[in-house]
């Protein structure tokens, strides 16, 4: 029998219990709500941007609450993409090396705002003050005064070295002084992979292995395309064709960029580093790096100006800036902290939000914008942002609205008279070889009337030669790489008339061929 008081007891336990689960029940079902809304969205994205395939996981107080693959693994030969499918991360892996510095900065092996020379003597740059005075926050944050990508083209293909790259650096110019700017370089992170390298006494892979993917458990994260061979789940990249459409690509290892962006891993197993992140360097209750160093890697160092029309285009934002390895932003009266990345044929994004403890990771096989989208859209959702825009749509309408503007203007412009011009020189004039002191060789060589063009550095980068007119000639690369565009080869003739230099015309975002001055040596 229970007595009265006892059952009233009861009672009030059982209502105390009520108001603790009821909540979060509610919050679960609010929380499937939302997460359903955000499905359907990112499947109806997948099929209006003509996307292959993509990952996406988001982490909620330190719990993976989302994950899914959309689409297929390759557009020719298929395959399901999910949770487990491995993409290149890219610029992302910019992450995972700030933070490897700041388990050397936590271990006292090395200070952030230690000289860069002390570590890499072989480093000289354009300014003997910037080369001795260059710290290693400086190479994490976009300021040493290149242009965007700047010296890519050392990387990108060829054979050169982390340490060849890193002595080549010295012919680039700069466009801006020496942090009173920002210029997003790669250059700088694989001089930050040789800094780690230095310290530590293993390569960079290995030091990545060792400090993150073994402890947080990430055993099919990879850090060099050389180790998918055998690797199953693997995504392919993709290119456009010559109608737009997606076009399945391979994949081609750059070693030399590693430290910058060589990751290779998939939704699920980044999301442990998302984990890590949240918690402030701290993973299942181990310190891998310190919380101090977490903040120091999310401070703005380096401020980004943030333009009239990005003002209206998100007026909940007030500045941008580049962290270590990050950028940050405000967005909604909350901090961001982000990053993207680009591979040959594949686009990624990650996102954290801090005090909400959320992270979101997006992986695509495509070259297009989707992931910057749908990542504002999944925060919209999961911050309950009223009047939350389809971003998606936003990004295809501005899209759509430039290239039909680009069209109007290329139907207004005089239209240039179709002339057969005749070559005015003997194919051998043009022969010989030509010399970059920043990249090394070309030679141009005449076989059965035809010219070839060799980038000596970069093996894979060659092509045959077609008149245009007066010394252009229109460089058909041999392989069909998505980041290369269409590009003109340009012979300028000295005093006497004889051909003395040659120039790399490409409208290129992604690749300074101006950058290379050849200069006939034989």
């Amino acid at each position: 029998m229970i007595h009265a008081y006892t059952f009233r007891q009861l009672r009030l336990a059982l209502l105390l219990l009520a108001l603790l689960v009821l909540p979060q029940a509610w919050a679960q079902q609010g929380n499937a709500a939302t997460l359903n809304t955000l499905d359907a969205y990112y499947q109806k994205a997948l099929k209006a941007w003509d996307v292959p395939g993509m990952a996406i996981a988001i982490v909620r107080n330190d719990s993976v609450i989302f994950s899914r693959g959309y689409g297929v693994l390759n557009s020719k030969t298929g395959g399901q993409v999910d949770g487990n499918t491995l993409f290149g991360i890219a610029s992302n892996t910019k992450a995972y090396t700030a933070a490897a510095l700041a388990t050397l900065v936590d271990q006292g092996k090395i200070r952030w705002k230690d000289k860069v020379k002390d570590y890499v003597p072989y480093l000289q740059l354009y300014s003997p003050y910037v080369t001795e005075n260059l710290t290693i926050e400086d190479l994490l944050s976009h300021r040493v005064g290149f242009k965007t990508f700047s010296g890519d083209l050392l990387w990108y293909n060829t054979t050169y070295s982390r340490p060849e790259i890193i002595k080549r650096m010295r012919y680039l110019e700069p466009v801006y002084d020496f942090r009173d700017g920002y210029g997003y370089s790669n250059l700088m992170f694989i001089t930050a992979g040789e800094v780690i390298e230095q310290v530590t006494g293993k390569s960079w892979e290995a030091y990545i292995k060792e400090t993150f993917l073994q402890p947080l458990g990430m055993s099919r994260t990879y850090t060099s395309v050389n180790d998918l061979r055998g690797v199953q789940n693997v995504a392919s990249p993709h290119g456009f064709d010559a109608n737009g459409k997606p076009s399945a690509t391979t994949l081609t290892a750059w070693d030399s960029w590693n430290p910058a962006a060589g990751i290779f891993t998939s939704v699920n197993q980044n999301a442990q580093w998302l984990r890590l992140q949240l918690n402030r360097g701290t993973f299942q209750g181990k310190e891998i790096f310190s919380e101090e160093s977490s903040r120091n890697m999310w401070q703005a160092h380096n401020p980004i100006p943030v333009s009239k029309q990005a003002e209206e285009a998100v007026p909940s934002t007030h500045f941008v800036a580049a962290g270590l390895g990050w950028f940050v932003s405000d967005y909604e009266g909350r901090k961001l902290v982000y990053h993207g990345g680009g591979h040959e044929g594949m686009n990624s994004r990650t996102v954290l939000v801090p005090e909400e403890n959320i992270g979101i990771v997006i992986l695509t096989n495509s070259m297009s914008s989707i992931m910057t989208p749908l990542a504002n859209y999944t925060i919209d959702q999961l911050l309950h942002v009223a009047n939350s825009r389809d971003w998606s749509q936003e990004y295809l309408d501005r899209a759509a609205k430039a290239k039909k503007a680009a069209e109007e203007a290329a139907a207004k412009a005089p239209k240039e008279k179709k002339r057969k011009e005749k070559i005015t020189r003997e194919l051998a004039a043009y022969a010989g070889t030509y010399r970059s002191q920043l990249y090394g060789d070309a030679t141009i060589t005449l076989k059965n009337g035809q010219l070839h063009l060799q980038l000596e550095p970069a093996p894979a980068l060659s092509g045959t030669l077609n008149f245009w007119k007066q010394d252009i000639f229109n460089l058909d690369w041999k392989n069909d790489f998505a980041l290369l565009h269409p590009t003109n080869v340009r012979f300028l003739p000295g005093p006497d008339g004889s051909i003395t230099q040659m120039r790399l015309d490409s409208d290129n975002p992604d690749f300074h061929f101006d950058e290379l001055e050849f200069v006939k040596v034989k």
